[in-house]
């Protein structure tokens, strides 16, 4: 896919969203766990704290002590992580902790002791001197007859459930990129299935330009429908148009051309100088309209839609004709070219440009004329086939200082042969007008090569 396609944006940006959903999905499952995790950690804490509560009494001197240790033994072993302390509201007076703790004591801060819930609960976290991270509950009481409130606090290794809390993370990634890689595979799948109709579209309007078909066959989504049915419109539109530029061009020549003949007539039957030089500018009149009624019928065939022509048939053609005229020279024309080569064009025009081509190679020639056929390699990076013809001769040829630029309309290479000069400037101007053009060059028979570039079919 490329970076401008529509099959590139639809799955980048759908990518980005099903990523960024994934992630968000990620991190509320993650803390929702956690948040899990603590509430059935701080359920567990709080039984405890249930227990040591009805264990508790209080001596004489107000300092508090236990009827019966926990049975929980985790309470028992140094420093395990799970601890329970009383303190007493006086100082001076003798706390109580459990044996894990040894001499040692939990010191909540002032602010884990300001935020309590509905049961006066505060819920915090604590490292104890080993560095183990502790989850912590404390809530104050009156023991007994006692004004003054007791300090119970019940603290558990939270750190145990670091491993759950890592797998369950683990299985969360696995599952989400999973998850993320079938999505992926998903929108490259309806991206693909999505788009095929467009490219049955782009399929269908090649094989038209190519003349293989004359409109858009088939059905197709309600979104792509009146797209086919505009082109279809389009394309019979310009062949309407097309049609009616010849048939004007045809009523034009007619219309032109037999008020000249009739002057031409009535301009014989009265001899004399002002005779003559009627006929000579009615002559003159006949050959532009003629050029440019040529010219208009050149432009409409080039701009129709669909029109394919096979070179080498047109060629051979030409070729046997040229060898039949300059059979008293002898000049002997061979064609090069590969079987299916196809101009995207009419056959009038290849016939046209072909014809001069091999016309003035044939007069300027000693024995030999070669066309060859070939794909152009310095055509255009437009995306579009061209090929060349080169048409080349044994002849005198240029030299390089005059095939630079082709000469004028009416201008002849060399005033030595016969024509009136306008077989390269048409040749010029139909090649143009398919978009490609004419370029001379040194044959390799000796003489001149002319190679003319037009598009190609497949």
């Amino acid at each position: 896919m490329r970076r401008n396609s529509l099959a590139f944006r639809l799955v980048v940006s759908s990518a980005v969203v099903a990523i960024i959903l994934l992630v968000s999905a990620a991190v509320l499952l993650a803390s929702l766990f956690q948040t899990a995790l603590e509430r059935n950690f701080d359920a567990r804490l709080r039984a405890v704290m249930d227990g040591l509560l009805a264990n508790v009494e209080v001596h004489a001197d107000g300092s508090p002590g236990i009827q019966n240790l926990l049975a929980d033994t985790r309470f028992t072993l140094p420093l395990s992580g799970w601890y329970w302390q009383v303190t007493p509201p006086k100082r001076g007076i003798a706390d109580l902790a459990s044996p894990s703790l040894l001499e040692k004591r939990l010191i909540p801060r002032a602010a884990d002791l300001a935020d309590r819930d509905a049961d006066g609960i505060a819920h915090f976290y604590l490292d104890d001197v080993n560095g183990t991270r502790l989850r912590v509950l404390e809530q104050r009481y009156k023991l007994f007859d006692k004004a003054e409130q007791y300090s119970f606090l019940v603290a558990g290794n939270f750190d145990e459930l670091k491993a759950e809390a890592t797998s369950f993370r683990q299985t969360l990634v696995a599952m989400l990129t999973l998850l993320g890689l079938g999505l992926l595979i998903a929108i490259l799948v309806q991206v693909r299935f999505g788009l095929r109709p467009l490219g049955t579209l782009q399929t269908k309007l090649t094989a038209i330009r190519e003349g293989q078909a004359e409109r858009l066959e088939g059905m197709y989504p309600e979104e792509i429908q009146p797209v086919s049915d505009e082109l279809n419109l389009l394309i019979q539109a310009n062949s309407e148009i097309v049609d009616r530029a010849r048939t004007q061009v045809g009523n034009l020549a007619h219309a032109l051309k037999t008020p000249l003949s009739v002057l031409n007539n009535e301009a014989k039957l009265q001899p004399g100088p002002l005779a003559d030089k009627v006929s000579e500018q009615i002559q003159m009149m006949n050959n532009q309209v003629s050029m440019y009624l040529d010219r208009a019928r050149r432009a409409a065939r080039a701009q129709t839609v669909g029109s394919v022509t096979e070179v080498e048939p047109v060629l051979a053609a030409l070729a046997r004709t040229l060898e039949r005229i300059h059979l008293e020279k002898g000049v002997k024309v061979s064609v090069e070219c590969p079987t299916g080569m196809k101009f995207r064009g009419e056959k009038q025009d290849l016939e046209e440009m072909a014809g001069n081509l091999l016309d003035n190679a044939c007069k300027w020639a000693t024995k030999q004329v070669n066309v060859a056929v070939e794909p152009s390699m310095d055509a255009p990076p437009d995306g579009r086939l061209w090929i060349d013809v080169v048409v080349g001769d044994d002849g005198p040829g240029l030299p390089p200082d005059k095939r630079k630029h082709l000469p004028a309309r009416g201008q002849r290479l060399d005033e030595t042969k016969p024509g009136s000069g306008l077989g390269l400037s048409i040749v010029t101007e139909t090649a143009a007008m398919y978009g490609g053009g004419l370029r001379l060059d040194q044959s390799k028979l000796g003489g001149l090569a002319v190679k003319l570039r037009l598009p190609a079919a497949l």
